[in-house]
């Protein structure tokens, strides 16, 4: 599998003076298990939370720290990051593991990662200026958007419970089944007073947040 990545330099607004780093970034370990982009996503991910946190400090200076840390959360997470990574049309730039050269969907979680390990080769490349124009570029609209806090529906139902009952909710794994590049988590929630309610996920994070919904549904809180 070949891949041209003049097009997405072209995207970025950005000509990358090692054009190793750029394929490194978008090699999956299914394609090269040894040079891969593992560590570099792991970079980018600092990089990412680095620029959105000062970007955040910078708009919102008398905020307080915990709607600080829900605005930044829900602009660095793995949702928002594949949303960035396809308004880009990331994924046709990505290479994985396909012997027989067909058109195959790559996961969720492989785009979202990519975003991130792109970032981090933008920064090893061209440093963090560049980088940090490029994320704030990136995610204009998103961070103009965060001027409206969305309280998650695990931090509903938890502040719910602390209320009422002085206790936090119940989480319990029920399961994690599937593949390890497709699990899929089974997560129970209860209150004090309530039965468990289970849902599932991509994620552990995802499933329990789905289970808060489900609870939160049931007491009537939106």
């Amino acid at each position: 599998m070949k891949i041209n990545p003049l097009n997405l330099e072209k995207i970025l607004k950005i000509k990358f003076t090692d054009k190793k780093i750029l394929i490194k970034s978008l090699t999956h370990k299914s394609y090269d298990s040894k040079n891969n982009n593992e560590k570099i996503e792991f970079l980018g991910d600092r990089v990412l939370g680095l620029v959105i946190a000062k970007k955040l400090l910078e708009i919102y200076p008398d905020e307080k720290e915990g709607i600080l840390d829900k605005k930044f959360a829900s602009l660095v997470n793995k949702k928002k990051c594949l949303e960035i990574a396809k308004k880009i049309h990331l994924e046709k730039y990505i290479l994985v593991f396909n012997p027989k050269n067909k058109n195959i969907i790559i996961e969720d979680k492989v785009i979202a990662d990519c975003l991130e390990a792109l970032i981090g080769a933008i920064y090893l490349d061209k440093g963090y200026y560049i980088c940090e124009k490029l994320i704030l570029r990136l995610w204009n609209d998103h961070i103009k958007a965060s001027i409206i806090t969305q309280i998650d529906a695990k931090t509903k139902l938890q502040e719910h419970s602390l209320k009422v009952y002085k206790v936090l909710p119940i989480y319990k794994l029920i399961s994690n089944t599937g593949p390890k590049h497709k699990p899929l988590f089974r997560i129970a929630v209860k209150l004090k007073d309530t039965k468990f309610f289970i849902a599932e996920g991509k994620s552990k994070k995802d499933a329990e947040q789905n289970a808060a919904s489900l609870c939160l549904e049931s007491i009537l809180i939106k």
